[in-house]
C-alpha cells in the first residue's frame, strides 16, 4: 500500500484541503494519507477554531485515512520546528512513502534550490537577515532579500510566500534527518494562505474563521461531508472564545513579572513589554497589537502568549526540540487507516499512542533502556495533555465534566 503524508492544522478543513488531499492521493499515485495535524495550539500561535477531535472528525469524513497530532512542542512553534517535528513524526511511522504540501510556486525543483542554499549557507543567510532585521525589515522579507543576493537567480517571492516558506522548511527537514520520505509540490489554488477573500469556493482558512467571527454562513467553502462536524462544535459552543483567551492571559501576565522568568522565549527585556501590554489593553487583539514590534512579528506574539498560557518553560522545551517527537499520537483512522497502521508495526520507530490512560507504561515499555528518554517522553505529554485541558476552558462553552479530556475523548473510528 503506497501511503502519501501531509502536514496539516485544518483549522478548519475547508475545499482547499479537500483539493490538496485528493491531488496529493493523485500524483503520489498512493492508496492511503496519512495526515500530521497540530492539535489546539498552532503554529501561528492561536488557539484552533474547534478542538482537535472535531478536526480530525472532519479530515477523516473527507478521505483522510490516519490522522496523527503534533505535539503542542512542534505545533506551536516556528516553520523550522514545525516542519521538522512533523516530517520527524511521518518518518518515524515507517509507511510514508512521499510528503506532498501545496505552494504558491507549485513546482519542487524551485523550492529543493532554495532550501538547500539555506542549509549549505545557512551561518551568512542568518547573519545577513539578523544585520536587515535591526533596520526594520520583517523576518521573512529579509531572508529573502539575503537569499535573493547570493542567488540572483531565485526570486524573492519564493522564499517569501507563506506556503512556499513551510515547503522549503519540510525540504530542508527530509534533507536534514535523511528522511527516506520523497518530496513532491501542488499549485495552491483558490485564496492565498492569509487571504480574507471569500469570493469563490476555496477560501482561505483565515477567511472562513474571519466569516464566522462576524456571523457569516460558510457552508459553501467546507466539503458536504465535513459540514455537520463543524456546525455541530459552532453550534454547542466548542469554539474559541478571545475574550475567555485574553481573561486567561492577564491572569499570568498581571502578577509579578518574576512570574514570567524563565518562560520559553521571554528573553531581551521582553517580560516587562508584556506586562506594560496587560496593564492597559482591553481585548485578546489589543494584547497583541501591544507587544508587537520591528523584530517582534504578530506570529511570533501570538506563540510567545501560548507558552505564557502553558508555563512552558526554556529547558523543557529546549530539550524537547533537542530530541524530536518521542511518540506518535492517535487522534482517529479509517479502515484503511487502521491498515496503515498494523502494516507499520514492525516498520515505526516510535510508540503509538492511542489511549493516554495506557501511555505511561506504553512509554515506560518502548523507551525501558532509555529512561531519560522516557521521562522526557512523558514530560512532552503532559504539555500536550496541559493544552487540552487549558483550551477546554477558552472554548465559548468550556468542557463540562472532567478537565482532562484526552482520558475521555478515545481516538475516532470511521
Amino acid at each position: 500500500m503506497r501511503t502519501v503524508g501531509l502536514i496539516t492544522e485544518y483549522n478548519p478543513f475547508h475545499n482547499g484541503h479537500l483539493h490538496h488531499l485528493q491531488e496529493s492521493l493523485r500524483v503520489a499515485d498512493a492508496d492511503a494519507s496519512v495526515a500530521v495535524m497540530s492539535g489546539h495550539f498552532l503554529q501561528r500561535g492561536e488557539p484552533a477554531l474547534i478542538d482537535k477531535w472535531a478536526r480530525a472528525e472532519m479530515a477523516l469524513a473527507a478521505g483522510v485515512d490516519l490522522v496523527l497530532e503534533l505535539p503542542f512542542s512542534f505545533a506551536c512553534n516556528s516553520a523550522p520546528h514545525f516542519a521538522r517535528g512533523a516530517v520527524q513524526s511521518l518518518t518515524a511511522l515507517g509507511v510514508v512513502d512521499t510528503l506532498c504540501f501545496g505552494s504558491e510556486v507549485g513546482e519542487i525543483g524551485p523550492l529543493q534550490t532554495a532550501a538547500r542554499l539555506l542549509l549549505e549557507n545557512a551561518d551568512d543567510i542568518d547573519a545577513g537577515t539578523r544585520q536587515l532585521l535591526r533596520s526594520g525589515v520583517s523576518y521573512p522579507a529579509a531572508r529573502a532579500e539575503v537569499l535573493s543576493a547570493m542567488a540572483p537567480d531565485v526570486p524573492a517571492a519564493l522564499v517569501s510566500s507563506p506556503n512556499n516558506i513551510l515547503g522549503i522548511e519540510y525540504l530542508k527537514a527530509l534533507q536534514a534527518t535523511s528522511s527516506p520520505i520523497k518530496a513532491l509540490t501542488i499549485l495552491r489554488r483558490g485564496a492565498g494562505y492569509h487571504s480574507t477573500d471569500v469570493t469563490s469556493s476555496i477560501a482561505s482558512a483565515t477567511g472562513i474563521r474571519k466569516l464566522l467571527a462576524e456571523g457569516g454562513v460558510v457552508e459553501e467553502f467546507v466539503p458536504d461531508a465535513c459540514r455537520h462536524i463543524l456546525n455541530q462544535a459552532l453550534n454547542k459552543g466548542c469554539s474559541l472564545d478571545h475574550d475567555r483567551l485574553f481573561s486567561s492571559l492577564q491572569i499570568f501576565l498581571l502578577q509579578e513579572m518574576e512570574t514570567l522568568s524563565g518562560i520559553y522565549q521571554v528573553e531581551d527585556g521582553l517580560a516587562q513589554r508584556l506586562v506594560d501590554a496587560a496593564m492597559t489593553s482591553t481585548s485578546y487583539a489589543d494584547l497583541t497589537d501591544a507587544i508587537k514590534s520591528r523584530q517582534w512579528t504578530l506570529t511570533r506574539i501570538q506563540r510567545l502568549l501560548s507558552y505564557v498560557l502553558l508555563q512552558v518553560s526554556s529547558v523543557e522545551m529546549n530539550s524537547f526540540l533537542g530530541c524530536g517527537p518521542l511518540y506518535l499520537r492517535l487522534l482517529g483512522a479509517t479502515e484503511k487507516g487502521r491498515q496503515v497502521l498494523a502494516s507499520s508495526r514492525k516498520k515505526r520507530s516510535l510508540p503509538v499512542i492511542s489511549d493516554p490512560a495506557r501511555a505511561q507504561a506504553v512509554l515506560r515499555r518502548f523507551y525501558s533502556d532509555r529512561k531519560a528518554l522516557g521521562c522526557l517522553a512523558e514530560r512532552m505529554l503532559a504539555c500536550d495533555l496541559r493544552a487540552t485541558r487549558l483550551y477546554g476552558l477558552l472554548q465559548k462553552n468550556p468542557v463540562q465534566g472532567h478537565r482532562n479530556q484526552d482520558f475521555f475523548r478515545q481516538s475516532l473510528r470511521s
